[in-house]
C-alpha cells in the first residue's frame, strides 16, 4: 500500500481550473467591456445563422464567418489581459507571452479553415444552384457590419493591432493602396485615412458588406441566383487572402525565428559589444522572438583575464537592451595560456622537478638503418628526404615545455652538454649517481653511429 495522506488537498479538474482563471481576468474592470461585446456578438451569430438557414445564402454564410471571427478575436483580447496579470514562473521562465501569439495562430488558421469550407460548399452550389430568398439578406448584412465595425473600434485588441502592422500586406490591401493613391490624388484630404495602408480587417469588413449589397441587388433585379455563390467564393478569397500574412508571421513567433527586419539592427550591436574595453570574443549569440514586441536571446562573451567581469557585464548587457527585452549573458575570462618553447643547452634551474614536463620522444632506429646525414632510413632506391631540418638527428637538443601549473618530470644526462649538471646532483637512471629521475630518453648512445655506451668517454 502507498502512502497515506490525511490532509491531502484535492486537485482540481481542467474546468475547475479554467473556471478560476476566468473569474481571476473577470475581476478586472477592462475586462468587463470585452464581456460584454462577447455576449452581444454570441446573439447577433446566433440571428446571422438563423437568417442564412432561411434565405440560403452562402454568401451571408460566409460574411457571418467574419463575426465568429470576431469572437475569437475577443477571446484573444481576453488572453492578453490574463498574460499581463500572470507573473513568469519556475516552470514558464519566460513568462506566458507565447500564449496569446498562439491565440492569434489559432484564429486565424481557423478563420482560413471556414474559407476553405465555403469554397468546398461553392463548387457544389455552382452544379445545382438553389433559389436565395432576399427577405433577410440585405438585414443581416448591415446587422453584421454594424457590429463587427463597432467591435474593431471600441476595443484595444493589441495582439491582432500588432501583426496586422507587423505582417506582410495582404493582396486585397495592396489593391486598395493602389487605388487609394489615384484617390488621394485627386483628393489629397483622404490620404490620412486610406494610406499608408488600411486596417485589414476593417477592410475586409466593407468589402464583404459591399459584394453582399451586389448580390442583393442582382437577385432583385434578374433573379440571378449564381451571383450569391461568386460573391461567396470572393469573401472566401478576401478571409484567407487576410489571414494567411498573419498566420504565417505568429507561426514564425512560435518556431523562435529571429525577425528579419531586426537582423541588421542585432549585427551592429553584436559588432559594438566586442569593440567594449575587455571584451575579446563574441560568440554563440542567439536571438528569437519570444512574443509581439519581445526579444529573448543569450550570449557568450570572451574577455581578458584582467577585465572586470561585472563592468563588462554591464556594459553588454545596457547594449542589448535597446531591442533584447529578456537576455542572458554568460561572461568567461581568457584563461588559457600558451607553453615556452625552450631549445639548445638547458641551465642547471631549468631542470626543476616540479616545473616541468618531459617530451615523450618516439624510439630511435639503430645505426644501421641511419644515414650520416640525416636520421631517417636509407634507401638506396629512394630519393634522399626533401625535409631534413629539425629532424631528431646527433645534434638535435632536447625541447623542454615551460609550464607552471602542473607538476612535470625532469631530464638528467652525464654526458655531453649535460655534463655539468650531473656534477650538481642529477644522475641517469640506471647509473649509479645520487638520484635517479624518470626520462623519456632510455638507451640512447651517446653518438649516432658508433657503439659507444652511457656513460663512456666520448672520442
Amino acid at each position: 500500500m502507498g502512502t497515506i495522506h490525511l490532509f491531502r488537498k484535492p486537485q482540481k479538474s481542467l474546468f475547475g481550473k479554467l473556471l478560476q482563471e476566468f473569474r481571476h481576468v473577470a475581476a478586472d474592470r477592462r475586462s468587463w467591456k470585452i464581456l460584454f461585446f462577447g455576449v452581444i456578438n454570441l446573439i447577433c451569430t446566433g440571428f446571422l445563422l438563423m437568417w442564412c438557414s432561411s434565405t440560403n445564402s452562402i454568401a451571408l454564410t460566409a460574411y457571418t464567418y467574419l463575426t465568429i471571427f470576431d469572437l475569437f478575436s475577443l477571446i484573444t483580447c481576453l488572453i492578453s489581459y490574463w498574460v499581463m496579470m500572470r507573473k513568469p514562473s519556475p516552470v514558464y521562465s519566460f513568462g506566458f507571452e507565447r500564449l496569446e501569439v498562439l491565440a492569434v495562430f489559432a484564429s486565424t488558421v481557423l478563420a482560413q479553415l471556414g474559407a476553405l469550407f465555403i469554397l468546398k460548399e461553392s463548387v457544389e452550389r455552382f452544379l445545382e444552384q438553389p433559389e436565395i430568398h432576399t427577405g433577410r439578406l440585405l438585414v443581416g448584412t448591415f446587422v453584421a457590419l454594424s457590429f463587427n465595425l463597432f467591435t474593431m473600434l471600441s476595443i484595444q485588441n493589441k495582439p491582432f493591432t500588432y501583426v496586422s502592422e507587423a505582417a506582410t500586406t495582404s493582396w486585397l490591401q495592396e489593391h486598395v493602396a493602389d487605388l487609394s493613391r489615384s484617390l488621394c490624388g485627386l483628393i489629397p484630404g483622404l490620404s490620412s485615412i486610406f494610406l499608408p495602408r488600411m486596417n485589414p480587417f476593417i477592410l475586409i469588413d466593407l468589402a464583404g458588406a459591399f459584394a453582399l449589397c451586389i448580390t442583393y441587388m442582382l437577385i432583385e433585379i434578374n433573379n440571378y441566383f449564381a451571383v450569391d455563390t461568386a460573391s461567396a467564393i470572393a469573401i472566401a478569397l478576401m478571409t484567407f487572402g487576410t489571414m494567411y500574412p498573419m498566420s504565417v508571421y505568429s507561426g514564425k513567433v512560435l518556431l523562435q525565428t529571429t525577425p528579419p527586419h531586426v537582423i541588421g539592427q542585432l549585427d551592429k550591436l553584436i559588432r559594438e559589444v566586442s569593440t567594449l574595453d575587455g571584451v575579446l570574443e563574441v560568440r554563440n549569440e542567439h536571438f528569437w522572438t519570444l512574443g509581439f514586441g519581445s526579444l529573448a536571446g543569450s550570449v557568450h562573451v570572451r574577455i581578458r583575464r584582467d577585465a572586470n567581469e561585472q563592468m563588462v557585464l554591464a556594459h553588454v548587457t545596457n547594449r542589448l537592451y535597446t531591442l533584447v527585452s529578456t537576455l542572458t549573458v554568460q561572461i568567461f575570462k581568457d584563461d588559457w595560456t600558451r607553453p615556452t618553447i625552450m631549445s639548445g643547452p638547458v641551465a642547471a634551474n631549468v631542470l626543476n622537478f616540479s616545473d616541468h614536463h618531459a617530451i615523450p620522444m618516439p624510439p630511435l632506429k639503430t645505426t644501421d638503418d641511419l644515414t650520416p646525414a640525416t636520421s631517417t632510413p636509407a634507401k638506396p632506391s629512394s630519393p634522399p628526404p626533401e625535409f631534413v631540418f629539425n629532424t631528431p638527428g646527433k645534434n638535435v637538443n632536447p625541447v623542454i615545455l615551460l609550464n607552471s601549473q602542473t607538476r612535470p618530470y625532469g631530464l638528467g644526462y652525464n654526458h655531453g652538454p649535460y655534463s655539468s649538471m650531473v656534477n650538481q646532483g642529477l644522475g641517469v637512471p640506471g647509473i649509479g649517481a645520487t638520484q635517479g629521475f624518470r626520462t623519456s630518453f632510455t638507451n640512447i648512445p651517446s653518438r649516432y653511429g658508433t657503439n659507444n655506451r652511457i656513460g663512456q668517454p666520448r672520442p
